[in-house]
């Protein structure tokens, strides 16, 4: 950081990109796919493209980018969906290019930040081990769900991915390369687990592991309303009788809502009793549907409607999501007040949805995940698929998110910050709030020209 009265080095704008492993790419095609997201709203190109060839690569060309004034952003599987992992005229590296995955030891695996859960599970089954928590969908990248945070189904008893990192590398915004832990560079370690990629570049995650369940036994339950299914979510979050509760409500053509718990019981060997598991539900009997399959295929359950919006198209329009949390205090009012500023064909789609998902506040330990001051809080997600890739229409639910977070906010929730709508920094210092001095402490630190992950306008 320069002190006052010093002479700024001028940028070395016409400086070549310096020897690499990889690839620098500069070609037209390699900078428009740069440019865009899942979210398929907001796009900005960059002026290059690195594919890293090793962790050399991406300090390497952090120097470069630094030297000559420009940003600096990792994309993994380019899941977020307003722009923060793109950056204009800056530079882009695709982490999908690192993506070994080392051998299973005991309860841990080290696996490139480029690498897919999908292909982390995989390997892990072969040994009989799973990570602990696993978003919904596993398409994602290892490194892009850690600097998130990483909810998943089984967040009430795991926490979120972040929390299941036992050690990263990563490469600072002043290209150095560190190993962080929570008892080695603990402050860095704290700032990338939900930092959303603000201090550093993780190249390399070690994750815990646990033994894999051999058979998911899935339950679907229906509910006549709202408050009813809210009662069974309180109920089983209590009870832990089953290993995955999560709640949805989605809009039939007939109309209205329909509310629906996804309550899964994880098992080797015989199954589970289904009388015990169902038992004091509130749930409707006729329209229950009761299923077994394969711990694999539970996780990769949404492989087949990716298939269906990848065919028709409408994996590639826009997706205006918003992501939030709500604590159980408030939850049902929040809900039907959103539920009631809900237009469903246009607002959702077909295939869209709102998640309700009960979790445990506890599980959660990466300080810089912000929640409820409730001790149950829910995922309140609006899962947005259009039908159309109208820009008009996705600014419109844009402008939709941003007015629900105000509402949720009012009311003590806060936001899983994986969502399609503007903040300004003073939004994002709210957001974080009494965590806000740590982030800004590491970025001073690890950052401080202030070069990662423009895309979060944080700083």
């Amino acid at each position: 950081m320069a002190t006052r009265g010093a002479i700024a080095a001028k940028p070395k704008e016409d400086e070549p990109p310096p020897p690499l492993d990889g690839e620098f790419k500069t070609d037209r095609a390699a900078r428009d796919a740069a440019a865009e997201d899942f979210g398929h709203i907001v796009h900005n190109r960059p002026e290059g493209v690195l594919i890293p060839g090793s962790d050399n690569d991406i300090a390497a060309i952090i120097n470069w980018a630094k030297d000559r004034g420009r940003k600096f952003a990792p994309q993994g599987q380019s899941h977020s969906v307003f722009g923060r992992s793109e950056v204009e005229n800056g530079v882009v590296a695709d982490i999908s290019a690192l993506n070994t995955i080392g051998a299973i030891d005991g309860d841990r695996v080290v696996v490139d930040a480029g690498a897919k859960w999908s292909d982390v599970l995989r390997a892990t089954l072969a040994q009989g081990k799973t990570p602990p928590v696993l978003t919904d969908y596993i398409e994602l990248s290892v490194g892009g769900t850690i600097v998130a945070g990483g909810v998943g189904s089984t967040t009430s008893t795991h926490g979120v991915v972040a929390d299941t990192v036992i050690s990263m590398d990563v490469v600072t915004g002043t290209g150095e390369k560190l190993t962080c832990s929570s008892s080695s560079n603990a402050d860095l370690f704290n700032a990338m687990r939900a930092g959303l990629g603000q201090v550093g570049v993780i190249t390399r995650a070690t994750i815990k592991l646990i033994d894999a369940p051999e058979s998911a036994r899935r339950f679907q339950l229906t509910y006549p309303d709202l408050a009813t299914m809210l009662k069974d979510q309180r109920l089983l979050s209590g009870d832990n009788r089953f290993d995955v509760v999560q709640g949805a409500i989605v809009a039939p053509p007939s109309g209205g809502f329909a509310f629906r718990i996804d309550a899964v019981k994880y098992f080797t060997g015989s199954p589970p009793d289904d009388a015990a598991l169902v038992a004091g539900l509130s749930d409707i009997p006729d329209a229950r549907r009761v299923s077994t399959l394969a711990y694999f295929d539970y996780l990769n359950r949404l492989a087949a409607l990716e298939a269906l919006l990848r065919g028709n198209g409408q994996w590639f329009f826009p997706h205006p999501w918003l992501t939030s949390f709500v604590g159980d205090s408030q939850v049902e009012s929040v809900v039907n007040t959103e539920l009631d500023n809900l237009n469903p064909p246009e607002d959702l789609g077909q295939f869209g949805q709102v998640i309700l998902s009960p979790i445990k506040k506890s599980a959660i330990k990466s300080p810089l995940m912000r929640l409820p001051s409730d001790g149950l809080c829910y995922a309140f997600n609006f899962v947005r698929v259009p039908t159309t890739d109208d820009i008009a229409n996705a600014n419109r639910l844009v402008d939709a998110n941003k007015a629900a977070y105000g509402r949720i906010k009012g009311a003590g929730g806060t936001l899983y910050p994986v969502h399609a709508f503007p903040l300004s920094g003073a939004e994002w210092r709210s957001h974080f709030g009494s965590a806000f001095g740590q982030l800004d402490a590491a970025k001073r630190k690890f950052d401080p020209n202030k070069i990662l992950t423009p895309g979060y306008e944080i700083f």
